[in-house]
């Protein structure tokens, strides 16, 4: 089965938009997952911040107990020298903890307790120490006694342990999730990887089958070709003996109208002697006056004979101008082209010159810009065509403005050349501007003589030196004909006599 043409693209789009969607479906994973590995290592580095203060106060506050009780049972005071630092440490940690904890509302009450426990603490061991530098043992070993010291660090041990495990226990859960999203990266990875390779395949598949769709299409079109010549050729034999039967059949047709046509010219010219005769012999004195069937044939000898004959007259000569134009349609789409140098400004001046009278007494002018100097084509009837727009250029002016023509010629794509012929005249009306062409038509205002033929005749010779003409124009401003013809002609084979 054949995949239709117009399905290539919509399928292969499809497939490539779904393959992209699954890369860019694992690439945003991949950077989500990759920001949040970022928060986890920040609330990593955050954690550990936290559980190394709460260690270190802990590890501070028995550090300057431990310098207390040694002052206390030896009285040296070198005992003392590690409790300023160990003070300072503590509290230090425990801004730290402040500062990472402050926010998290399960702490805030954690932390006040905290920073009371170590105050009481550092006070209780500052008045001891200021008890025993003073001798004043009994009251410092009294305040031993009462083992609130070792309540208030025995609270501050159990703070601290909790928030250790609360610490522990968070960077549990968090590499936990971490763990949990490589997981989901890595199936998603997988499943975005098989569809990238499914679509991929799919649409090599399409693409290979369609190619190889094409590669059978080209050598069945290769096949055909084979016998394409000669098949074009008796075609073209056939078109050309058709065309020559029409040509003479058109010929025969002609000559056959034209006899019956003489002949009622011929007897419609009796017709009118007779008439005249008859009207003479009605007129004469001796025929009597007051017969009204005699006034009746006087009337019909002398206005409605003559009416009628000239009707007849003007019909045939209007059928034979018919006919003449028809056979000179038929001649000249029949008769082959002679290429030569045609110098374009030299047959347009040549063409104007013939209707310069006729312009200058319009009180008008010709103007020409020629991009194109000459080109290799049918002189004569290039010369026609030219002539032919001329003459309507003049036939059809404006009579409120003097006339002015513009003929111009310009370069085509395709090794062609454009001949501009522009006019200020009456102009055509857009309906009738596709109809001018057509043989026998007249549009607009009818009070010029001619028959409809001239501009029929002019595309049947611009095709057949393988150009043609076309036509724009605005009402009440003028008309501008396009000829487009080859820079070069070839003389025309067959297939372009038979076209003409």
């Amino acid at each position: 089965m054949y995949i239709a043409k117009r399905l290539i693209v919509p399928i292969s789009l499809v497939l490539l938009v779904v393959g992209l969607a699954a890369l860019l479906a694992v690439v945003a994973m991949t950077v989500w997952l990759g920001d949040r590995a970022n928060e986890h290592f920040d609330e990593v580095v955050r954690l550990r911040d936290v559980r190394v203060a709460a260690v270190e106060l802990r590890s501070a506050v028995q550090s300057a107990e431990a310098s207390q009780r040694g002052l206390l049972l030896t009285g040296n005071q070198i005992y003392l020298s590690p409790y300023g630092a160990a003070k300072t440490s503590a509290n230090r940690q425990l801004d730290s903890l402040k500062r990472n904890l402050g926010d998290d509302p399960q702490f805030a009450a954690v932390l006040k307790r905290l920073d009371v426990l170590t105050a009481d603490k550092f006070a209780e061991m500052d008045q001891t120490i200021a008890l025993k530098n003073d001798r004043k043992d009994d009251q410092a070993l009294a305040i031993t006694n009462t083992n609130r010291g070792k309540a208030l660090m025995d609270e501050l041990n159990l703070f601290v342990s909790g928030i250790v495990r609360t610490m522990d226990n968070r960077l549990t859960s968090g590499v936990v999730q971490q763990r949990v999203n490589a997981t989901n990266l890595r199936y998603a990875s997988i499943a975005a990887s098989v569809l990238i390779v499914l679509v991929v395949g799919a649409v090599t598949v399409t693409l290979l089958r369609y190619t190889r769709e094409l590669t059978q299409a080209r050598d069945e079109v290769a096949a055909l070709n084979v016998s394409l010549e000669d098949r074009v050729k008796h075609r073209t034999e056939a078109l050309a003996r058709a065309n020559e039967e029409m040509q003479r059949f058109t010929h025969l047709v002609s000559h056959d109208i034209r006899a019956p046509l003489i002949s009622i010219v011929g007897f419609s010219e009796e017709l009118a002697e007779g008439a005249k005769d008859l009207a003479q012999y009605l007129e004469q004195p001796s025929v009597g006056v007051a017969d009204l069937d005699l006034q009746h044939a006087r009337k019909i000898t002398n206005e409605e004979m003559p009416e009628a004959i000239g009707y007849i007259r003007t019909s045939a000569s209007k059928m034979e101008t018919l006919l003449n134009a028809v056979l000179l349609l038929s001649r000249d789409g029949r008769r082959d082209p002679t290429p030569e140098t045609v110098d374009l400004e030299r047959t347009i001046v040549s063409s104007a010159s013939a209707i310069q009278h006729q312009i200058s007494a319009a009180g008008g002018k010709i103007d020409t810009q020629f991009q194109v100097k000459s080109i290799v084509t049918d002189r004569l009837s290039l010369e026609q065509v030219i002539g032919n727009l001329f003459d309507n250029a003049v036939k059809y002016r404006a009579k409120e403005r003097p006339l002015q023509l513009k003929v111009s010629s310009t370069t085509l794509p395709g090794d062609r050349i454009a001949i501009e012929v522009a006019d200020n005249g009456r102009g055509i009306a857009p309906q009738d501007v596709g109809r001018i062409f057509e043989l026998f038509r007249r549009v607009g205002k009818l009070d010029q003589t001619g028959e409809g033929v001239g501009l029929a005749y002019a595309k049947t010779v611009l095709r057949n030196l393988g150009g043609d003409i076309t036509a724009t124009s605005e009402l009440d401003r003028g008309t501008t004909f396009r000829i487009v013809l080859p820079r070069k002609l070839v003389f025309p084979s067959v297939p372009d006599s038979v076209s003409a």
